[in-house]
Order: C-alpha cells, then structure tokens, then sequence
C-alpha cells in the first residue's frame, strides 16, 4: 500500500515524493485515514515509527478541505491560499510538545510536507528564545502552531494567542510532558479550546498518568491505535550491557569504544547536566568533536549544536534526556548510557535514538555494581534480557553480576529446600550469632581515636582523577544534588580552552 492509497491531497503526495516517501509505516497506516475523517486518536508508538507525519499530514489535509469549502470554486492543485482571514484569528491546528527540540523537529516536518501548500502558516512557541519574533508571528494569519506548554501559556496569559479556532489539537510524547510536570498546563490549554474540536495522542505508552489524561481529553469513541509497545523487540538495534568495576574503568571503556571504525556518530546520555559539561570537556581533550547539549543551555547554543550534529561536524554528542527528546538524526550509530536513566522507560527512548530510518544500531549500557538495581528493572519492564560484553584488553576484574539467579528446585511436597539443619543458614555460631561476632562480641570498630583516619589534606579519596582528595567533591562528579536534569551546581574542574564559532569544541583536524 502507498500513500495515494490514504486519500490524501496531491499537494502532499508531491511533497512525500520529493522527500523519498512512498510507503507508509504502521502507525502512519493505521493513524491517517481515522484522523482524516476528524476522530479522536489514542495512539501508542515508538519513536523512530514515523508517529510525526500519521499527525501532520492529517493535519494539513485538513487545513486543505477547510480551504477548499471558503473558496467559491475547487482548490486548485497547489493548494491555494485561503480567502481574506482574519489577522489574529489564532491557529486552526495546535501541536504541543515536551521540549524546544521536538517542537522544532515537528515544525520541520511540518514545513516538508507542506512546501507545496501555498500560503502555509506554521509558527514555533518555545522556550529560550526572544519574544519579539514570536509575538510577531502570532499577530498574523496562522495555520499550524506548535508550541512547548510554558511559553504557550506565556502568550496567552498575555492576550497575545487566540485559540478560539483550534478544530485539532494534538498532544505529542504525551507520557514525556507529564513526566516533566505539564499535566495542569495541559489541562489548562485543554479548558481554552473549543469544545467541538478533534484531539489526538500520541504517547510509547498509556500507563499510568498518560492513560487517565487520554479518558479525560478523548471522546468515547476515540480510535485506539498500538503499533508498538515497550516490550518490542528492537530487531535493528544491537543492545550490549558492559559491567565496569568503577568509574576509571567505565571511563577507559567509553574512550575504546568511539574509536571503533563501525561508529559514525554517538549520542552518549549522562544522568545530569552536570555531567554532560564535565564528559563533554574531559573527550574534547582528547581530541574528539564533541558537544554538550541540555536544558540549561541557552537556545542559540543547542540549535548550533544540533545543526553540527546534522552536518556531521560533531561526531559525538554528550546529553541528558530531556535535551535529547526529538533528536532525529540518522547517522547516530552508538547510543551509549555513560549515565542510568532515571527510569526504566527511558531507557526505551535512550536506544530509539539509534537504529532509525533502516539502518542498524548499537546500544551499549555501561554499568557499575551500584546500577545493578536499575539494570533488572529495565530487564523487567522490556522483558528482555541485555547481552553482557566486554571491551577486549578492558574485561572487568570482578565478576558480572547474576541479575537472575536460578531458583531453588523444589523439594518433596513442593517446597524449595530448606537451609541446613532446620533452622539457621550455614547453622549458628557458636553464641548464637551467624558466624559469629569478633572478640568482645563487637564488630571490629574504627581504629584507635575512634575516628577512621582521612586521606592526606583532610579529605576521603573520591575516584580516581576528580575525588575530593585532588580537591574536588566527595563521589561521582554531577552528584545529583540538583534533581534530574536540573539546574548547574558550581563545578570547579579545569575546562579546556574555548569553542569555535559553532559553539561546540573542536576535533582534531582531518588528515
């Protein structure tokens, strides 16, 4: 099936040609005819599906009927611009997003597919940028606005954005915005629209939170459409689990694996901003083109990033992730987790990155002893296994973990065998303790003074190469003092010297 089969305008079948689209995917198959005919959409897909274009082309086919019925005539095949509208009337469609990244990517997609409509009007409401050329592009006429909830608000709260003509609102990566708090500004757009308008959601998953926002915002006979779910199999992308046995090792590792000749260009995900800076400067000087990308960068900086990463001027890319949400770049062939994601769902979206437009991918997980919590629960939500490796000349000196261990085989009557001797485990010590306490009945307390003696300059030894002992802080560096993904703390490490004009630190030169 193609997508002239979908019914949809020959302005948007001339763009999807120009752009290389014949072929639908499944949600894009599944997504477009319902949406065309105005029902509400309840849609569970993954990134990487081609989730963005079963909204917008949707979207702009009906922009294209409402023209057509104001015109005295047929639209013509270009898709004619609309009779006298008027200035300020607000957006016919309204895309809410998580992040400035995705909101751009949506409107880029947006733009692509409309390049053959005349007359189209796609504005962006985000974040991090100056209000003047906002507030410009929503006092004239506007199709399409995509938007992150906050700096929407911003507008409206001011009496700057109407929203007395939204006929669809879309909610995209629905289960994001409301891991990052959006649920009352959701609603609160929600409450300004009109009643009579179609809405549709799309979200990798409707558990939870994301499911009791779809009863309240969907109509009764909303379509529900499942094209992935996050016990899929990633058949494209190659995942691998390396155990390391402390920071230095994990970091020796990282620097091995982006030499391999396979990896084009890697999206390596820290757990803070924090970390992201200090990783990002600590690759830089050893001569890797590399940037950091999260939300506590001003606007112009992650959009310079992203452009380089798009032109292949950066090979690798450093980021946390919420900045990293929308990043759509096919020449990423690593995603490595340097960092654990805060939850086990966002592991799913970590590797997504990766793997994308048909092309294979590769996923490695870098884990110490103190992740291995977080391993089984990310084991547990997708229901697969992760394939332990090792990085030749770096195999780890301990042992791996056994995340499942075999149970017990049962005994007679249908109970596991119980431990030796009928009570105790390995039997009691004599006295009645499990192998017994040290003389006195004590544990061995702190050395004589009662104090356990400091390294030299006062300060307990962190690991090696940034512990509080070199005079840094005691612990991994980006402790989480701040929350995920939250403000910077100060950091007193060395940073290299500046950036290009790019605003992203150079690699060495090409030979």
């Amino acid at each position: 099936m193609n997508f002239e089969t979908l019914g949809l305008a020959q302005p948007l079948l001339a763009a999807l040609a120009d752009s290389g689209y014949t072929t639908p995917t499944p949600v894009q198959l599944q997504a477009i005819p319902p949406a065309m005919q105005g029902q509400d959409l309840k849609v569970a897909s993954a990134t990487g599906s081609g989730k963005t274009a079963a909204f917008v082309l949707p979207a702009l086919q009906q922009l294209l009927a409402a023209r057509a019925e104001r015109r005295p005539g047929p639209a013509d095949a270009a898709g004619a611009a609309p009779a006298q509208r008027r200035a300020g009337s607000g957006p016919r469609v309204l895309v809410l997003a998580p992040t400035r990244e995705l909101a751009q990517q949506v409107a880029k997609a947006a733009s692509s597919y409309g390049r053959h409509v005349k007359g189209l009007k796609i504005a962006t409401i985000v974040g991090g940028v100056p209000y003047g050329a906002q507030l410009k592009a929503l006092r004239g006429p506007l199709d399409i606005l995509i938007a992150t909830p906050g700096r929407m608000l911003d507008h409206f709260g001011a009496g700057k954005l109407s929203l007395d003509n939204v006929g669809l609102f879309v909610l995209d990566e629905a289960d994001r915005m409301l891991d990052m708090g959006f649920i009352d500004d959701i609603r609160h757009v929600a409450a300004q629209l009109p009643a009579q308008r179609q809405t549709m959601m799309f979200s990798a998953t409707f558990a939870g939170a994301a499911g009791r926002l779809a009863s309240e915002m969907l109509k009764g006979d909303a379509r529900t459409i499942a094209t992935t779910s996050h016990t899929d199999t990633h058949v494209n992308i190659e995942q691998r689990l390396h155990w390391a046995d402390n920071s230095s090792h994990k970091h020796a590792m990282l620097e091995q694996l982006l030499t391999e000749p396979t990896m084009e260009q890697a999206l390596i995900f820290t757990s803070t901003q924090r970390d992201a800076d200090w990783l990002a400067d600590q690759l830089a000087q050893i001569g890797h083109a590399v940037a950091a990308l999260h939300g506590g960068m001003p606007q112009g900086r992650r959009n310079r990033v992203l452009t380089g990463l798009r032109s292949r001027q950066l090979r690798v890319l450093v980021a946390t992730d919420v900045a990293a949400r929308g990043i759509d770049v096919p020449g990423i062939s690593h995603v490595i987790n340097y960092g654990m994601p805060m939850k086990a769902e966002d592991y799913v979206h970590r590797i997504g990155r990766t793997g994308r437009a048909g092309r294979s991918g590769l996923a490695i997980t870098l884990a110490e002893r103190r992740d291995i919590g977080l391993i089984k629960r990310i084991q547990q939500f997708t229901t697969q296994q992760i394939p332990v490796a090792t990085v030749v000349g770096l195999e780890p000196k301990m042992a791996a973990p056994v995340l499942n261990p075999e149970r017990r085989p049962m005994g007679a009557g249908g109970f596991r065998s119980g431990p030796p001797n009928g009570s105790f485990r390995n039997g009691p010590a004599p006295g009645g303790f499990r192998n017994g306490p040290p003389h006195g009945g004590f544990r061995a307390g702190p050395p004589q003074g009662g104090f356990r003696p400091p390294a030299q300059g006062g300060f307990r030894p962190g690991p090696q190469g940034h512990g509080a002992a070199d005079g840094g802080h005691h612990g991994h560096p980006g402790e989480r003092s701040f929350g995920h993904d939250g403000p910077r703390s100060h950091d007193s490490r060395p940073r290299p010297a500046g950036r290009n004009a790019g605003g992203f630190r150079p690699g060495p030169r090409q030979r």
